[in-house]
């Protein structure tokens, strides 16, 4: 009797942890096979994305390409607004708005937004780049966003941007990532006379201004000729792009790791790349938009530019353009502009320090984000004493928390790192000035700011799907999920009061109201 008494004890107590503790989840653990292939085939898709978009110019140009296959059309400011409409607003290049127009009253259900950024640090050009020094030709470089400068040195990097010519033309630059092309780099000092230099922090052992790319060693074949690696240089590219030195003033051109992402790891569970940050989460944004249709509500996609560098400028999230969009849908559909922003919500889509064992000491660990643990929300973000914060409502994360557990998303929360460690922020907060309900979630990230990021493929799978849930569900938290058959009986034991009805292909709907599993 003592033995089924124990017994009893035990269970009582597994089912009372069970229900009241909060329980740290894997999603390998959680996700069928049907969804490790699905997790894998969309993995795939975003690594060819991030090949083709290594700046915030060449990531507008493949939005606007998947936008137009998918039915939307070029909006320009005064154009009339239509219900089902689906359109996109391209600013200047750098920066892209994507909106559909849904059947729900604006004036009560808002607009479903999600923001990313599509800039990430790099080397930019200055504007009189071109020197010759040694016997070898150079660009002169101004670091663009948080960078250790270090990690810039010795590594093959590519040059991408545009050059604006005297007559107005426009010249596309992608230099160093096909087979054949040449590739540059930035030099370091070698060991055996860096004695001094090792001494320095790392802060101050490679300085801003010696960022200088390396881009030839030929002299102009005149040996009477002044400058004639620098000369030597000008001439092919004068020959290749039809370009003189007075060109680099009107162009935007920078310096980032060349190569490929690819997967990391044994067994592949990681991808690999430059830019992760924030691209990571530009990507599911647009695949939730395009691939996540039949929404009744109106959603846009905020793809912008200038966060790395305070997101300043015409194309960065501090501008008017998001309100003047507000404002624009509104207008053309009679609604009033405040009570539509004040209906509106907003996830701002950006990455999370992942918890790095090899640096343990900065994160609190009890409130870091890991890898495959899903998709992260920060409630806050900031420095510190939470300076430059939106700081969400308790409110609004428990909506969203709702929204996802009823997705049946597997998610995290996370702050950046240790209180008194630093810290930092993203477009939230000038979302969230405007009077709209924002908080963060994104994908955690290893490296983040590095020429080489990593990033778990099931965590960026579960950032897709936390996106479609957001866009597609209603105020009382109705969701329409699909899953794989395997995937359904591996959750049915925790799963009560259902039925399943099957569809085409195998798949199973499950409607789910707020109390209840129901057909």
């Amino acid at each position: 009797m003592k033995g089924l008494s124990s017994m009893s004890e035990n269970n009582e107590t597994k089912e009372i942890s069970d229900r009241l503790l909060f329980k740290v989840k894997n999603v390998y653990d959680y996700a069928g096979k049907e969804k490790l292939l699905d997790a894998e085939r969309y993995a795939g898709e975003y690594i060819r994305f991030m090949n083709r978009a290594k700046t915030e110019r060449e990531a507008v140009v493949y939005g606007i390409e998947k936008a137009e296959k998918n039915g939307f059309k070029s909006y320009q400011f005064g154009d009339k607004i239509e219900r089902g409409g689906k359109y996109y607003y391209n600013n200047r290049g750098k920066s892209l708005f994507l909106f559909s127009i849904g059947t729900e009253d604006l004036e009560k259900d808002g607009i479903r937004i999600s923001a990313a950024h599509i800039d990430s640090p790099r080397v930019d050009l200055k504007q009189h780049p071109l020197f010759e020094d040694g016997g070898m030709s150079y660009f002169k470089t101004h670091y663009y966003g948080g960078i250790k400068k270090y990690q810039w040195t010795t590594i093959p990097l590519a040059i991408h941007g545009a050059i604006v010519k005297s007559d107005g033309s426009i010249l596309n630059i992608s230099v160093g990532e096909d087979e054949g092309d040449p590739v540059f780099t930035i030099t370091d000092l070698l060991p055996h006379l860096a004695s001094e230099q090792m001494s320095q922090t790392m802060s101050k052992a490679i300085k801003g201004e010696n960022l200088n790319v390396l881009i030839g060693s030929e002299p102009y074949p005149d040996k009477d000729a002044a400058e004639r690696i620098k000369l030597n240089t000008m001439r092919l590219l004068n020959e290749k792009y039809g370009i003189v030195e007075d060109d680099f003033i009107s162009a935007e051109l920078c310096a980032v790791p060349a190569g490929k992402a690819r997967y990391i790891g044994f067994d592949r569970s990681l991808i690999g790349a430059y830019g992760h940050d924030d691209r990571v989460c530009a990507y599911p944004e647009m695949t939730a938009l395009f691939e996540c249709g039949g929404s009744p509500h109106t959603l846009l996609v905020i793809l912008a530019d200038k966060e790395e560098t305070g997101s300043d400028g015409g194309t960065g999230m501090k501008n008017d353009i998001l309100t003047d969009i507000i404002a624009a849908i509104s207008d053309s559909l009679g609604s009033n502009n405040a009570a539509v922003r004040a209906a509106s919500s907003c996830l701002s889509a950006d990455v999370s320090a992942a918890f790095d064992p090899m640096y343990a000491e900065v994160y609190d660990s009890k409130n870091a984000a890991y890898i495959n643990r899903g998709v992260v929300m920060n409630k806050y973000t900031g420095a510190r004493g939470k300076s430059g914060t939106s700081d969400a409502s308790a409110e609004f994360v428990g909506k969203i928390r709702s929204i996802l557990d009823g997705a049946g998303i597997i998610w995290q929360t996370a702050e950046l790192g240790k209180v008194d460690a630093g810290g930092g922020g993203t477009v939230a907060a000038y979302i969230a000035n405007h009077g709209i309900d924002t908080v963060d979630l994104g994908v955690p990230v290893l490296s983040m700011h590095a020429p080489f990021e990593a990033v778990s493929k099931l965590d960026l799978y579960m950032t897709h799907l936390a996106l479609c849930a957001f866009n597609s569900n209603t105020e009382r938290f109705f969701t329409v999920l699909c899953f794989s058959l395997q995937a359904v009986m591996s959750l049915k034991e925790e799963l009560s009061d259902q039925s399943f009805v099957p569809c085409r292909l195998g798949w199973l709907w499950i409607h789910q109201s707020k109390n209840r599993i129901e057909l």
